[in-house]
């Protein structure tokens, strides 16, 4: 049976084929919690007594709900309810603001909001701003409703109302889901928003149709048993296009709630697969060099060794597809039995085919690091506008510091003059919802999607990306910096948490640096001339004049390998960490640079001051 809009059809094909007993998906409250399975069959019914009670109340094609929760299984049950209907899911962040929420709300016009958690169900409540169409408020199970409100409903009410339902309109529904056609609206993707006010993308089931379609061609080795852990928000397009991939491949995925037991969760599950951002693998490096570094002459040295045989094999021969040498793939097998599986293990990653990592850009150092003992870091590269994926690393052949390669149906080329990025692709945007002026915009006179990042390709098709053209830094030397990347190398030292470069405009670069306490706190034990590290605040620590000499003279030999010009000349140290809360960081993690230039105008002109 052919399926007009591959999301669409998916239960109903599922089903069909015989896979009602088998598990779709596992959700749980939190990280001590047991697993709840939900079978394909189980999923299905739900989801049709979930539209079920959507047409009762009207929800009707092209209508927008959204869904205000972290990673959960209600998340899913209301995204694939409306593919049901036709109707269009809106995700939003759970770490959005009540102004945010109600912005989006009012944007999309969204009929109904589905709060996943206690925090979004009040900040919910607390909007008094709401679009007059909008229907009200329904709560995830685990939510403790306010006594004096009588008008939000429940997802469980609604499934039980559904279910009682569905019978008198299974045949309304299924009339629905066959006249679904490719040019429909699958979801509005609303952007960060790192200046002005979030945008919400619209991609049609045509653009998820062929995505899924361009993966399957990359990933032809995905199996049916295999297992993907849901770690990053599902309201986040590189999430929520990987969880309907696995789907789509009959991948098990296992959904992580709060990501700050993502670590646990992982040693778990043991997942095959796990989308992340490349700070998940920079803290794991740290924990792992920290370990090494902390261990005795001979073992620091054996690690070295090791290291080097990985490297050898795996990035010299493995990655270009190239047969490894006998007597290299001996030695491999034992520092991998004796060293680099331990590791493995421990990060719970032994089980693991690949890990696909975007969103920001990772360290070369990090990278190699995970390349060498083993653990397949799949970069890639992508937006909400085009579907997520545009390119990302082949099995062999790679570079190291590259985005990888163009997906076959995506094509890619850099503007001569601004050395933007632009795509042409099907799965590329329609544009932004109530936006003509920003939609016109975004593209080119030919229809090219601009990216807003500057890069290059090299003779091999391998994409290079140099940082957002609206990021790049130029000094009052004429010289551009690309803050993404030096913030990237920078933080690839485990004693920095965070930095934000500086230096539009100025003689020379900086950078606000956020340290890592606990790792300045470990070395401060270990100096004679100070043994009560413990019980110093963060900002008594910080001030020591040793800590911010220790940590420049750490980001200059990191700096060995960039032209001077980029140099970093001087830091401020911070206690305090960029947040979403403060304004500094966007839902997807990015610094809001304006933001931050205002935040610490005072510390960055004393950077400047000449006697500084």
């Amino acid at each position: 049976m052919e399926y007009k809009n591959i999301l669409t059809r998916l239960l109903a094909r599922k089903t069909a084929e015989g896979k009602g007993d088998a598990v779709a998906f596992s959700d749980r409250a939190s990280v001590t919690a047991v697993w709840r399975d939900f079978t394909w069959r189980e999923f299905a019914e739900k989801t049709d007594a979930l539209a079920s009670a959507l047409l009762a109340r009207g929800i009707a094609p092209g209508q927008c709900v959204a869904v205000y929760s972290p990673n959960r299984a209600g998340a899913l049950f209301v995204d694939f309810a409306a593919y049901r209907l036709r109707a269009v899911p809106v995700s939003i962040y759970s770490t959005s603001s009540p102004d945010q929420v109600a912005y989006i709300v009012n944007d999309s016009h969204a009929a109904l909001l589905f709060c996943g958690g206690q925090e979004q169900y009040d900040n919910a409540r607390s909007v008094r701003t709401f679009h007059s169409g909008f229907m009200g408020i329904v709560a995830m199970d685990g939510i403790t409703l306010d006594p004096a409100d009588t008008a939000t409903l429940t997802l469980s009410s609604l499934i039980d109302e559904g279910l009682a339902s569905l019978g008198a309109n299974r045949a309304a529904i299924d009339a629905v889901t066959a006249s679904a056609t490719p040019e429909d609206v699958a979801t509005l993707i609303y952007t960060s928003g790192t200046t002005g006010e979030p945008k919400g993308a619209i991609l049609p089931h045509s653009c998820f149709d062929e995505a899924i379609r361009f993966h399957d061609k990359r990933f032809a080795a995905i199996a049916p048993t295999d297992t993907s852990l849901c770690f990053l928000p599902l309201s986040h397009i590189f999430e929520k296009a990987w969880t309907c991939y696995c789907l789509h491949r009959d991948v098990r995925v296992y959904i992580n709630r709060d990501p700050k037991e993502v670590a646990e969760a992982v040693r778990q599950v043991r997942p095959v697969y796990m989308c992340s951002v490349p700070r998940f693998w920079e803290k794991a490096y740290d924990v792992i060099r920290e370990k090494v570094d902390s261990s005795s002459a001979v073992r620091r040295m054996a690690f070295r060794a090791a290291l080097a045989v990985g490297r050898s094999r795996n990035l010299n021969y493995v990655r270009q597809g190239l047969p490894v040498p006998r007597f290299l793939e001996w030695r491999y097998r034992i520092v991998d039995r004796n060293i680099f599986r331990p590791i493995r293990r421990a990060m719970g990653v032994d089980d693991g085919k690949m890990f696909p990592t975007a969103g920001a850009p990772i360290g070369d150092t990090v990278n190699e690091f995970f390349h060498s003992i083993g653990v397949n870091v799949l970069v890639g590269y992508g937006l909400s506008e085009t579907t997520a994926t545009v390119a990302c690393y082949p099995d062999t052949g790679y570079c190291i510091g590259s985005v990888g390669v163009a997906l076959d149906g995506v094509n890619v080329r850099i503007d001569p003059e601004t050395d933007e990025v632009q795509v042409k692709a099907p799965t590329v945007m329609r544009g932004y919802w109530n936006k003509p002026e920003e939609t016109q915009a975004a593209f080119t006179a030919d229809g090219w999607f601009r990216t807003g990042d500057a890069g290059r390709l090299d003779t091999d098709g391998n994409l290079w990306i140099t940082d957002r053209i609206k990021d790049l830094i130029k000094t009052s030397n004429g010289k551009y910096i690309a803050p993404q990347a030096l913030e990237s190398l920078l933080t690839e030292d485990r004693f920095i948490e965070q930095a934000a470069v500086i230096g539009e405009g100025r003689k020379f670069v900086t950078a606000l640096i956020v340290p890592s306490i606990d790792a300045i706190r470990r070395y401060a034990r270990t100096r004679r001339d100070l043994r009560q590290a413990d019980e110093m605040s963060n900002e008594a620590l910080l001030n020591l004049p040793w800590v911010k000499e220790y940590i420049m003279k750490r980001i200059t030999r990191l700096q060995q390998r960039l032209a001077r010009y980029e140099w970093v000349k001087r830091i401020t140290l911070l206690s305090r960490q960029f947040s979403m809360d403060s304004g500094e960081l966007t839902n997807t993690l990015k610094l809001r640079r304006p933001v931050i230039n205002d935040h610490y105008k005072k510390e960055i002109d004393e950077m400047y001051d000449n006697n500084a």
